[in-house]
């Protein structure tokens, strides 16, 4: 019991001093959400709790899902924001190539967050799970996440794991 009250300590004390103006991109990689026969839910409800959370969206794109256009979206975005977060594009048809279109930017990968990402949507729907390539790296001083484009897999990410987490990835980041 003890270890884990100073495990606790432990961690609060090295959250101090996170960031707290953090400024975000969001990309929806998505055919029909850029050609505007579906509305865009998934980008919506990012900016929607980015917003709420208190940090601010500087960079929003609707892209086809075609690497030349994720790559152009990334590297208008990357120069203005903190984190970006990436929806749609990561699961294993053939149109799925936003983790192609990225990973080769990243300097560091953060595997965790893929596998946490996995075990949480396990938990509400089960082995389909194991279908996603979700995932997140660094480039820098900056976080880049890779979500699935269905609401409810967003909200799970941005609730759960991207928002609690980011002043304190970049405050490492940064460091």
């Amino acid at each position: 019991m003890v270890s884990k009250l100073l495990e606790r300590k432990k961690v609060h004390e090295h959250k101090v001093g996170i960031a707290t103006d953090i400024k975000f991109g969001v990309v929806t990689v998505s055919d029909s959400r850029f050609l505007k026969k579906i509305e865009d839910i998934s980008g919506s409800y990012i900016k929607k709790r980015v917003k709420e959370a208190g940090y601010k969206v500087v960079y929003y794109r609707i892209v086809p899902d075609e690497i030349a256009s994720i790559r152009k979206a990334f590297e208008e975005g990357i120069t203005i924001c903190d984190c970006m977060v990436f929806t749609g594009g990561t699961g294993i048809s053939k149109r799925d190539v936003t983790l192609e279109a990225l990973n080769c930017y990243f300097e560091k990968e953060l595997p965790g967050f893929g596998e946490l990402f996995r075990m949480l949507s396990y938990k509400e729907v089960g082995s389909i799970s194991m279908l996603s390539r979700a995932c997140a790296g660094t480039i820098k001083d900056k976080a880049v996440f890779l979500l699935p484009g269905s609401p409810n897999s967003v909200e799970l990410a941005v609730n759960s794991l991207i928002l609690p987490e980011i002043p304190h990835i970049l405050k490492m980041l940064r460091s």
